[in-house]
């Protein structure tokens, strides 16, 4: 009897959501993360079921630009509802650092290295460099902050308390805003393919548009946003059974109406469904209801990240990486082990927090579903030659972060504790 591709596709689903609960308590504090143990179930899965279609991201290109696209923008409100310090320097400095200093200096780093060792036309290595800025510690969540009002304090006390609250904070919060600010460079790697490389075709366009105009509306539509579903959440609820049932929801509603509203009068999306999250959990902060927003999110982020792995280890097994060169090889090991960590390093230079500290931000700069997003959007928005070379260098470079980053977080989070409690 022939199998149906949906029946064995509900099936795989309904085994996927059910491990979660089971594979978040055996993996934790072992130095092994859920995404690996995805991603190697999406290899095995789509390796024994060939009634399962193989998730190519080149042919589905829509539906991989879409799925990617929900997890970003779930994550985002996720990252925003959690994170406790006001916004007020100096308390922000390492978050400045990491997106002002850090983060133009790993595209052009991972721009340079794509051209260079690679071969990279130039408007198809700028992209790679915007493709790989967003971070993402959904992928390494022992390194992000746990959730509300769970020690974030903006200093460490003088016994010492907090000292992994500045790692996991720059983290998170780099996550959170570099999502919207690789936009820009995305824009550009998109203008130079379209209208070529003079800069008087779209440096103005660009700069205008794509930098001051979408960044703005971005942030000014989640301040709006965010403020007037906070007036809804918080003084139009209800005790009712029913409203109890539904606690939470409003956190996704947030996100969609946010996301849609923004990108509607042409802003950044992601920037404004950071930015809401915030002004949501800076309407009333001490609020006991963060707790059931912030599990709605984290539940539908993981689920979306779960699925997006799943699908990653299908697309492994049916040959992403096939294009990949030796060149293209260390291109990606040179961006994530030697571009991410060495930008880190100087953008914190300086930073008042002990080196371990400033070493551990700079080499966690994880790689995942945002990456995949961008390089999704762009090319679904313009040609750029060698694609299935670029979503194998890519492809790689989340791979190897998922893995590497994956079992390095937890000793790394440990190590910082034993020195903490050595001072």
């Amino acid at each position: 009897m022939a199998l149906d591709g949906f029946v064995v596709g509900l099936l795989l689903a309904g085994l996927t959501i059910l491990s979660v609960v089971v594979f978040t308590q055996l993996v934790s504090e072992r130095a092994l993360s859920l995404p690996i143990i995805y991603l190697a179930f999406g290899a095995i899965a789509f390796t024994v079921a060939p009634a399962l279609p193989f998730p190519d991201p080149i042919e589905h290109a829509d539906t991989a630009e879409r799925l990617t696209e929900l997890g970003v923008i779930i994550a985002l409100m996720g990252a925003g509802l959690k994170l406790d310090r006001r916004v007020a320097w100096p308390d922000w400095e390492s978050t400045a650092r990491l997106l002002a200093i850090t983060m133009p200096l790993s595209i052009a780093g991972a721009a340079l290295l794509g051209w260079w060792v690679a071969g990279l036309l130039l408007p198809t290595a700028v992209l790679l460099g915007a493709v790989i800025a967003p971070t993402d510690p959904v992928l390494a969540a022992e390194i992000q902050v746990p959730g509300p009002g769970e020690g974030m304090e903006a200093e460490p006390d003088p016994d010492g308390e907090g000292l992994q609250d500045e790692v996991r904070f720059a983290l998170t919060s780099e996550a959170g805003l570099n999502d919207g600010l690789a936009f820009p460079f995305t824009y550009l790697a998109i203008l130079l393919a379209l209208v070529g490389y003079d800069p008087s075709k779209w440096l103005g366009e660009w700069l205008l548009v794509f930098v001051a105009y979408k960044l703005v509306v971005g942030l000014v539509g989640g301040v709006v946003v965010g403020w007037l579903v906070a007036l809804v959440i918080f003084r139009f609820t209800t005790a009712s059974p029913l409203s109890r049932s539904l606690q939470g929801l409003e956190a996704v509603a947030g996100t969609l109406i946010a996301y849609a509203a923004v990108e509607l009068v042409g802003g950044y999306g992601f920037i404004a469904v950071f930015v809401a999250a915030m002004t949501i959990r800076e309407y009333e902060r001490h609020h006991e209801y963060h707790d059931a927003l912030h599990s709605i999110a984290e539940m539908a982020e993981y689920l979306l990240m779960v699925g997006v792995m799943v699908l990653f280890g299908g697309a492994l097994v049916d040959g992403l990486l096939a294009p990949l060169t030796w060149e293209a090889v260390l291109v990606a090991v040179g961006i994530l082990f030697v571009v991410r960590p060495l930008a880190g390093v100087v953008g914190l230079l300086g930073f008042d927090r002990p080196w371990r500290e400033r070493i551990v931000i700079s080499v966690f700069g994880i790689r995942g579903i945002g990456s995949f997003y961008y390089l999704s959007f762009a090319l679904n928005t313009a040609p750029f030659r060698n694609a299935d070379l670029l979503w194998a260098l890519v492809g790689l470079i989340v791979l190897l972060s998922v893995v590497v980053h994956g079992i390095a977080a937890t000793p790394a989070m440990n190590w910082l504790e034993a020195n903490r409690d050595a001072n």
